[in-house]
């Protein structure tokens, strides 16, 4: 079976815009957290987001975005984007030159694309609220494509003239991770030389703000408290947005063009928990499963794993819930693997998350460190099983597995090994 490996990342997080920013405040547990100015309202419960820094992306006037100066965007382009859009395209941008790809490398029937979002509520709202105030002929001719679920990949595919397989993936928060493992297997079947993976979200107001409803948001003043996975005081996550770029390539690409690879991609597995529409299953028997399928599929045993870069958010039911599924699969055959969240450091991207922190775990094998648990006081007893750092580990990481779950108990596991 061909070997599928990680050769090129790009970033757009709340803790930085590169691989070397994102890099360094990993290593040295920095979160991207901010009192977020919309939120400022009594009415509104939750005050903090993980916030994308120098770009201001709050308009529905693609004219009034500013974003750094050193990419190149054509105004044609801009405005067929939502804000996530322009987070990818140039996360993409990175992600091309940090892999060192040509133009012939990009556009050819071999190399493809998927992408996860969950579309762009700004700008939904306002292409439905322009509809009903002045009809139809008063809407952008560009409104759908700009603001519906698919917005990343009609963006991507045509501006950057991708021509092999292209998809949209819609899992909630385990979307980018269903794209990662489908474009896995999309280059070990042989059907694509090589595969962009994309996962962007607004992490604005729209995007993030309907979860209060759920009372699944941390209600937290103090941004260094917002997000603490698997500490006994958690009250909810903290939302964030951005993009992250991944390309995956076939051993015989990565040969032909003399890259040195992030990480290798071992392989996946994926379960469904069957159980509620937005609560994991009390015992994680989905993500157990997941868990288990990718380490069968890959044939690596509960021992080899290094780390687990858990899916962890920082709510009540679903750490304890992934602390169980772990238990359940690492426990009792002699493994315990270091687990940390970074996403007590980011936030949570919901649809971005899988890829985001796919390209964590390509980091730490190439660096060879662990992140710890940042803003971890007091571990919550039903989580005390787990080996959780407290600060960073530079030691020896040879493989990482990544978690990631979505509503209606979606589960999925991805295993990634040191390149050697």
């Amino acid at each position: 079976m061909p070997r599928v490996f990680i050769t090129g990342l790009g970033f757009v997080t709340s803790i930085g815009n590169d691989v070397a920013n994102v890099t360094r405040r990993l290593r040295q547990l920095e979160h991207g957290f901010e009192t977020y100015a919309p939120f400022q309202k009594p009415e509104i419960p939750c005050k903090v987001i993980g916030t994308i820094k120098e770009f201001t992306a709050d308009s529905i006037d693609q004219e009034d975005w500013v974003f750094p100066a050193r990419y190149k965007i054509k105004r044609e382009l801009l405005r067929s984007m939502a804000p996530n859009g322009l987070f990818a395209h140039c996360a993409m941008l990175q992600a091309i030159e940090d892999a060192r790809l040509t133009e012939a490398d990009i556009s050819n029937p071999d190399t493809g694309l998927y992408a996860a979002s969950g579309g762009s509520p700004l700008l939904t709202h306002h292409h439905h609220e322009r509809l009903n105030k002045f009809g139809p002929m008063r809407c952008s001719p560009l409104g759908i494509v700009a603001s519906i679920v698919g917005t990343l990949n009609f963006n991507l595919v045509a501006g950057f003239r991708i021509l092999g397989a292209s998809c949209g993936f819609s899992s909630a928060c385990a979307s980018s991770a269903h794209a990662m493992g489908y474009a896995f297997d999309d280059l070990v079947l042989g059907r694509q030389q090589r595969m962009f993976v994309v996962g962007a979200e607004d992490g604005n107001r729209d995007a993030i703000l309907p979860f209060a409803g759920m009372r699944t948001l941390s209600l937290q003043t103090d941004p260094a408290l917002a997000s603490r996975p698997f500490d006994v005081a958690r009250d909810g996550f903290v939302g964030t947005g951005g993009a992250t770029v991944l390309v995956l390539e076939t051993e015989a690409e990565v040969r032909r063009r003399g890259v040195t690879p992030y990480a290798e991609f071992l392989g996946w597995g994926q379960a469904s928990d069957g159980y509620n529409v937005a609560i994991s299953h009390p015992e994680g028997s989905g993500s157990a499963a997941a868990m288990t399928k990718a380490l069968r599929a890959t044939g690596v045993s509960p021992p080899e794993v290094d780390y687990v870069n858990a899916h962890a958010t920082s709510t009540l039911i679903g750490d304890i819930s992934e602390a169980r599924a772990l238990k359940s699969v690492f426990h009792g055959t002699g493994a315990g693997p270091l687990v940390s969240s970074t996403k007590a450091l980011t936030g949570h991207g919901l649809s971005l998350a899988g890829a985001m922190e796919s390209g964590f775990s390509a980091v730490a094998l190439r660096e060879q460190f662990v992140p710890g648990n940042a803003h971890l006081a007091n571990v919550d007893p039903e989580c005390a099983h787990l080996n959780l750092p407290r600060t960073t580990e530079n030691r020896a990481v040879n493989i990482v597995m990544k978690n990631s779950s979505g509503f209606g108990g979606a589960n999925v596991a991805l295993l990634f090994k040191r390149a050697l």
